[in-house]
């Protein structure tokens, strides 16, 4: 139970006015520097974004990141670093990637996926095959083009499940953990930059960071290996030739070398969803609020000791979190022990659970720090969290 308390502060009038809503595309404009700006590929191009949040700690040394942890309070454990083997991890990886080309309504498209099964499952971004009327799946090594179906698409988690039909006995990529992954790490990013011919464009770089968020997408790998037009839906490879990422967005215009992948693990479960068609909008599990990503300026006017997190702008009558005890103008900063650091962040959570389903919730109310149980309900349309 939540021990009572005094009611919460206010919460600014700007934040109640904007609760957090779905989006029926995956990259609209994001309004910092530059807008978003698709690339001339059509379907399959990266989005070009302009927002990243928080520092880059890609280029410290190993000591230096220690020293660094070491004043932040965090324990940070250096292992030596050992070279990373492009040749080895492309012959392990490249032979699972393959190239994708649309035709819709608004023209031809092209973008990368990767195979997941022998007979024929491909992964991609579902910005790739949005409004695609025909698919065609070019395997690495062939030049004629097969045809492919779609499965399911989540374009809100901008992933896409295709089948190569008749496949079989086909090379697959090997999932990995994008959670293992440390800033510093090195990764190659594979993809079918700009659908030049040839076979997959290849670059190098490290993650930069993890955990970032921009727009709908949260949890995202930042990366300063090249990501093109036509990588769209191309993994994002450890230095074990495995997939920690599906490589998505790139910053353009004042910022350079600054790309974002979807975390495998944040995939995994989605993709699960996509092999069974993708779950039905009455499956999806309901917590019942509307959300805003806390900033130092909100923080600040809401008392609370903490700089990352989701503020409830508005809870839902009888659903779950009101059940519960959340207040608007609360502070969640955990659920079932994941870290909160913003409002995209509950979403993602939420689509990872089922009606019935009972979290832990930690937040802050005013300078207090409490936790609850909310037995989770049936989400009843798309624009609530």
């Amino acid at each position: 139970m939540t021990p009572p308390a005094p009611p919460a502060p206010p919460v600014p009038p700007a934040l109640a006015a904007e609760p957090s809503r779905g989006r029926a595309r995956v990259w609209p404009a994001v309004a910092l520097l530059a807008a978003v700006v698709g690339a001339a590929v059509g379907a399959g191009t990266y989005a070009a974004v302009d927002q990243a949040t928080g520092d880059d700690a890609s280029t410290a040394t190993a000591g230096t990141a220690a020293q660094t942890a070491a004043r932040n309070g965090t324990n940070l454990r250096v292992r030596p670093a050992t070279p990373l083997d492009i040749q080895g991890v492309l012959e392990k990886v490249q032979p699972g990637v393959v190239a994708i080309g649309v035709t819709g309504l608004d023209g031809r498209g092209a973008g990368t996926g990767m195979v997941l099964t022998a007979d024929g499952e491909v992964l991609t971004n579902a910005h790739v095959v949005s409004g695609a009327t025909r698919i065609r799946v070019t395997l690495f090594g062939e030049n004629e083009p097969r045809a492919a179906d779609l499965v399911g698409a989540d374009a809100l988690m901008d992933l896409a499940v295709l089948k190569i039909q008749g496949a079989r006995n086909l090379p697959t990529v090997e999932l990995g953990s994008s959670d293992a992954a440390r800033v510093g790490d090195d990764v190659v990013a594979i993809g079918h930059a700009l659908a030049l011919p040839g076979g997959p464009t290849v670059t190098e770089g490290i993650v930069s960071a993890k955990d970032r968020t921009v727009e709908q997408l949260d949890g995202l790998i930042q990366t300063d290996a090249a990501i093109n037009p036509g990588n769209s839906g191309g993994p994002l490879v450890n230095a074990a030739g495995q997939v920690i990422g599906v490589n998505t967005a790139v910053i353009r215009g004042p910022a350079e070398g600054i790309g974002f992948a979807i975390a495998i693990d944040n995939a995994k479960p989605i993709i699960e969803q996509l092999r069974k068609g993708g779950p039905p909008p009455a499956a999806t599990a309901f917590l019942g609020i509307s959300s805003q990503t806390l900033d130092a300026d909100i923080a600040a006017t809401l008392d609370v000791p903490v700089e990352a997190g989701a503020i409830v702008a508005e809870v839902v009558p009888g659903a779950a979190a009101e059940q519960a005890g959340l207040r608007r103008g609360d502070v969640i900063v955990e659920i079932d022990g994941r870290p909160v650091r913003s409002s995209a962040t509950i979403s993602t959570i939420m689509r990872s659970k089922q009606p019935g389903d009972t979290v832990t919730i930690t937040y802050y109310r005013g300078d207090r720090r409490l936790t609850t149980k909310a037995t989770l309900g049936t989400r009843p349309d798309a624009e609530r969290g």
